[in-house]
């Protein structure tokens, strides 16, 4: 397993989901996730979809600039790093964001989120 291309179908999924269906995004985190989103702090699968589906636009554009990833831990782990511009209807100028994602092995194969880190990035 290439932990670079795993980051990067990772980051193409997450952000085409978020795009176009966040309602989407449940089945990637569990009940122990945690979203932290701009300082506040959301645990569970439901409340951080409730979170995300209730942002204050209904359409949005992520251009991913850099996808970092390093392995965490002996149970298979990832951490994947993100920066980017986030571009909403009806705007003239995208915002900068970074977002972290520890990814978390399943007995399928797959991963999940169990860390989830937003912020936008203001000049």
């Amino acid at each position: 397993m290439d932990p670079d291309a795993v980051a990067k179908a990772f980051v193409e999924h997450y952000y085409s989901t978020f795009d176009n269906n966040r309602s989407n995004l449940g089945n990637l985190y569990q009940e122990a996730s945690m979203l932290t989103f701009e300082g506040q702090k959301i645990q569970g699968s439901v409340n951080i979809v409730a979170k995300l589906t209730s942002l204050p636009f209904q359409q949005c554009k992520h251009s991913i600039t850099t996808v970092d990833c390093q392995p965490s831990g002996p149970a298979g782990g990832m951490l994947v790093f993100v920066s980017g511009n986030l571009q909403l209807v009806g705007e003239q100028h995208a915002l900068k964001f970074s977002q972290m994602f520890h990814l978390m092995p399943t007995p399928q194969g797959s991963f999940y989120v169990l860390n989830d880190i937003f912020r936008l990035n203001y000049a």
